[in-house]
């Protein structure tokens, strides 16, 4: 009998629900988007009515609909959310408020009370448990952020007033368990809510960038992974908790009592990405319409052609500017009438790699390692051009996922191994992990690169002071 494991991996922009078999092949996905975020006033950003939750179940019940399989043979559920949302509940585990996304500046200070039925605070995987299994548990491994959590045992701190100062006392808080504990089995409820069968135990995993790492196989400290999101960042791994790091900060892994070295990333990153392509339109979807490809492969073909460092034109990813920057905004630099329209998208990929590149190269320094390898994860990793521009940038060759869906793969790797699939975390990363391709870096390409780099560094230097004072009449 082939064993099957449904992914759940709730992102930023979409819910996305996969099933694989034990080998790590997918049999069947769905996925559905979220819904536009509520803003109804500055620093509130939320997810309107229910949304994880009722995207979870439509992307659920369509991907149960296509499985091919027999329900009988699925024997477990892994549960990946997005990372540093907060979600206040009811006492019967309702929404009290809507869920505020990592983008909401309140998620970054104390709790502070809302609404008179308030009854607990946790995380989108917290709530998302509830929902699914109707248990009050959730992972350690998703509560980086304002939380009362001892970094060190991955459990809630046992100081009532440390906890007090984050605007909580310990009955708001959900029981903790480590990625790989069985947090409850599926309910009737949330079967008929997704297509799920009733009775599968849900798997806890971690946040959504760590289950991502472990579905990329990522084990080494040599290797860095980048992950392509509307965040976008570089990781690499670690059995320490860093706490005093001043160019990287210390993640938890998707693992027991592990970690992940995190850089400073782009916010907003695959978003740039899709809002350029968006803004060509029929410019682009007609002459792929009449290449008979998509919109996506035929700009990523164009910008192929386009010379690396597009002409001089640099791009600095400020699209959504840090909590302690607000006047930041994000700049395209260098026009002479040279660039047309694929050297925008370019300098935008490059202005990706570039900002990746420094902010890695601080952590490994910081660490005291070298990356002999990039493993580049998220739906651009697809693109052949984004892949050759970051093996140029760091000068190591450049690995794609094998699979879209990395962080779904890391939710079926844990729920593999809690339900005895595999003995332990590397037997099911050998068994279900598979390489992608790999692009070697060109020298050429390389120190062009290192030179432009230093560059792109420095511009924020220069900008900063004309954003200060135009943000006085534009915010």
């Amino acid at each position: 009998m082939t064993r099957y494991f449904i992914g759940i991996d709730n992102g930023s922009q979409s819910s996305k629900v996969s099933v694989f078999d034990e080998h790590g092949h997918v049999v069947s996905v769905a996925r559905r988007a979220l819904r536009p975020y509520d803003t109804p006033r500055p620093g509130v950003v939320e997810h309107p009515d229910d949304d994880l939750w009722t995207s979870i179940g439509a992307a659920a019940g369509e991907a149960m609909a296509a499985f091919p399989g027999d329900p009988a043979d699925i024997v477990g559920v892994g549960l990946c959310t997005i990372r540093f949302c907060r979600a206040v509940l009811k006492a019967d585990g309702t929404l009290a408020q809507p869920v505020m996304s990592w983008m909401d500046a309140r998620v970054s200070r104390p709790y502070e009370r809302e609404t008179p039925d308030a009854a607990y605070v946790t995380t989108s995987s917290g709530y998302i448990t509830h929902r699914m299994t109707g248990q009050f548990r959730d992972t350690a491994a998703n509560y980086a952020g304002m939380w009362p959590l001892d970094s060190d045992t991955f459990d809630w701190k046992t100081d009532d007033a440390g906890i007090a100062e984050l605007g909580l006392d310990r009955s708001m808080l959900f029981d903790l368990v480590q990625p790989g504990a069985i947090l409850g089995t599926v309910t009737e409820a949330a079967a008929a809510h997704t297509g799920i069968p009733a009775g599968l135990p849900v798997v806890a995993t971690a946040n959504d960038k760590a289950v991502e790492a472990l579905g990329c196989g990522l084990r080494s400290d040599d290797t860095l992974l980048v992950s392509l999101g509307t965040y976008v960042a570089g990781m690499t791994t670690g059995s320490r908790n860093v706490t005093d790091s001043a160019d990287f900060w210390t993640n938890y892994a998707a693992t027991p009592h592990a970690y992940l070295y995190e850089s400073y990333g782009v916010r907003r990153g695959m978003w740039t990405v899709s809002w350029y392509r968006d803004l060509l339109g029929e410019e682009a979807a007609g002459p792929a319409r009449e290449a008979g490809i998509s919109p996506e492969e035929y700009i990523n073909r164009q910008a192929a052609l386009v010379p690396p460092g597009s002409d001089g034109l640099i791009t600095v990813l400020d699209w959504l500017a840090p909590t302690e920057a607000p006047h930041r905004k994000g700049s395209i630099l260098g026009f002479d009438g040279r660039q047309g329209r694929f050297h925008i998208y370019r300098s935008i990929l490059e202005g990706l790699a570039l900002t990746i590149g420094e902010t890695a190269g601080k952590m490994a320094a910081e660490l005291g390692t070298d990356f002999k390898e990039v493993i580049v994860s998220g739906g651009g990793s697809a693109s052949d051009v984004m892949m050759q521009i970051f093996a140029d940038v760091f000068g190591v060759p450049a690995r794609r996922s094998a699979v879209a869906d990395a962080a779904g793969l890391g939710s079926v790797i844990t729920a593999a191994v809690a339900t005895g699939t595999y003995p332990d975390f590397d037997t099911a990363i050998d068994a279900m992990v598979r390489p992608g391709e790999t692009f070697t870096p060109a020298p050429a390409e390389h120190a062009l690169y290192t030179k432009l780099q230093k560059i792109h560094s420095e511009a924020r230097r220069h900008t900063d002071g004309i954003y200060v004072e135009s943000y006085e009449l534009f915010g």
